[in-house]
């Protein structure tokens, strides 16, 4: 089957088509308001610049945004069918009140890179509007407020989307991994040089570290398609669900296990995409992503780029959601949908196999879930090699070591004087355990990041603070497993003690917790 057609027909990559009058409009960059992105909408342009987008050609204005909330199409570009062309998922510029009042209709606005402040493209502003969040909420990511995507809406995103067409200057700049940074434009070509441009292409998306078991279902699906199937590993590195593993970790692992593949049948890309964990929207979303990139077959699971469950236990989308939403819209796809076939381990036949073919009542079968292989991380206990390739798990180990290497941070509540008399009595009392962990005392106008990567680095940190805002900010950075916190009011966590007056006691109850957790 030759490379199919991008969304819409043309690849809009919008750094090759505006390459002839760069130096022009660099020239104009010096004189324009200059606005510079945060971690989420450089992602989006990203995308936008480089065609994985297609056909989007800048940010959307207000007619396509609420008809892409509403009814999944776009107003402005029109289908075979001539209906509106599908896109699921709104792709807005989203700023503060303050900042939309800078602009008027026709501005041209210099969107710069958060990173290094480079000039990536030029915005032609031709909507400035407010949206409506509540809607965009319950349509587009139903309406649950714990909602990774609905939490961003509100908590983060500006008041004001500003949509206009963009012309495009540089991509973002990547030092990691540059090699299997590829563009859609490069990623077809390298379908040629493969000799691909004939052959099924499936893709499978991944925001997590890939075991034998994913090695085994990405082979069958590209058997399942045919003598010329073959497997685009394609994972994502942009933005993921809050607790995930990094890219860098994950990345390597994709390195080994592309090794274990049979010669010529699959290779690596990374995506730089900004995932929302928007289940059925997003899975379908993905597959359009994926059809820019040159590839007509897609492996969707169960609970596809869903975000688990909620605080009372309801899962946010049903296991097959999204693959009933692709169907509702295969006549209007280039790509095919491959449905995931879960696989288990058959410890007696020591193979693999799709658990809907064998009979669980008759076959002894084998696995181990996210958790407790995370646990099994935390605690330095074997990672059997038939769930996983040693190469992996060295990888994971080095990056997850065990709580007994692993640092924590130690936030006490000094709005009373008894919080700094506590800093100082549990540094103590701490620095007198055996071991290689030092414990460090510091103030509260340090940095989330620095003190995260004291704690990467193994270090105990105890950090008096006065403010709320601060103990929020490096719990959500370090991570609740990683964080004890003392406080004089409140209710109390499980990792959470309260200051009282008398020191040992405290001191005992989180040294208690310290060693129930593994760190001691």
């Amino acid at each position: 089957m030759p490379i199919p057609q991008p969304h819409g027909g043309n690849l809009n990559d919008l750094v090759i088509r505006d390459a002839a009058i760069k130096s022009d409009l660099l020239k104009e960059v010096a004189t324009l308001p200059s606005l510079v992105l945060t971690d989420r909408q450089l992602c989006d342009l990203e995308l936008i610049l480089n065609g994985g987008f297609s056909p989007l050609a800048g940010f959307l204005n207000e007619e396509d945004y609420n008809s892409v909330v509403s009814d999944l199409r776009l107003s402005s570009v029109k289908g075979a069918n001539g209906k509106g062309l599908v896109w699921p998922i709104p792709i807005t510029l989203d700023v503060d009140q303050s900042t939309a009042s800078k602009y008027s209709t026709g501005t041209r606005v210099a969107l710069l890179d958060l990173r290094d402040e480079t000039p990536l493209a030029i915005l032609t502003v031709e909507s400035i509007y407010k949206p409506n969040k509540q809607l965009e909420a319950e349509k587009v990511f139903r309406g649950d407020p714990e909602h990774p995507a609905n939490r961003y809406l509100f908590e983060q995103a500006g008041d004001v989307y500003i949509g206009g067409s963009l012309q495009g200057l540089n991509y973002p700049k990547h030092y990691d991994y540059v090699e299997f940074r590829k563009t859609p434009t490069e990623l077809r070509k390298e379908f040629g040089n493969l000799e691909w441009n004939d052959k099924n292409i499936v893709a499978f998306q991944t925001r997590n570290p890939m075991h034998r078991a994913h090695r085994e279902l990405t082979i069958r699906a590209a058997n399942d398609i045919g003598d010329k199937g073959r497997i685009l590993i394609h994972p994502v590195v942009g933005l993921t669900k809050p607790g995930d593993i990094d890219h860098h970790t994950r990345v390597k692992v994709y390195q080994q296990i592309l090794k274990k593949f049979p010669d010529g049948l699959a290779t690596l890309s990374l995506l730089p995409l900004a995932m929302r964990m928007g289940g059925d929207r997003e899975a379908l979303w993905h597959a359009l992503i994926r059809t820019n990139y040159g590839v007509d077959h897609f492996i969707v699971g169960r609970d596809h780029a869903g975000p688990g469950k909620n605080s009372q236990g309801v899962d946010f989308y049903g296991p097959y959601d999204a693959q009933d939403l692709l169907a509702n819209y295969e006549d209007e796809l280039t790509i095919k949908i491959v449905p995931f076939r879960m696989v288990t381990y058959l410890p007696e036949e020591d193979r693999y196999a799709p658990i809907d073919t064998i009979d669980l009542n008759k076959v002894k079968t084998a696995n181990i879930s996210g958790t407790e292989l995370r646990n099994k991380l935390k605690t330095g206990d074997d990672i059997p090699e038939w769930f996983s390739y040693p190469e992996v798990v060295k990888i994971l180990r080095d990056t997850n070591p065990p709580r007994s290497s692993q640092g924590f941070v130690v936030l006490i509540d000094s709005n009373d004087k008894l919080g700094e008399y506590l800093g100082y009595a549990l540094q103590s009392s701490l620095n007198q355990f055996d071991g290689k962990r030092r414990i460090t005392k510091l103030t509260d106008d340090i940095s989330p990041f620095v003190v995260n990567e004291l704690v990467l680095a193994g270090s105990g940190v105890i950090l008096p603070t006065k403010s709320a805002e601060v103990t929020q900010k490096i719990t959500s950075t370090v991570g609740k497993g990683n964080t004890i916190i003392v406080k004089s009011s409140g209710d109390f966590g499980e990792n959470e003690f309260n200051l009282v007056e008398d020191l040992k006691e405290v001191i005992g109850q989180v040294v208690e917790h310290l060693k129930q957790q593994g760190f001691y």
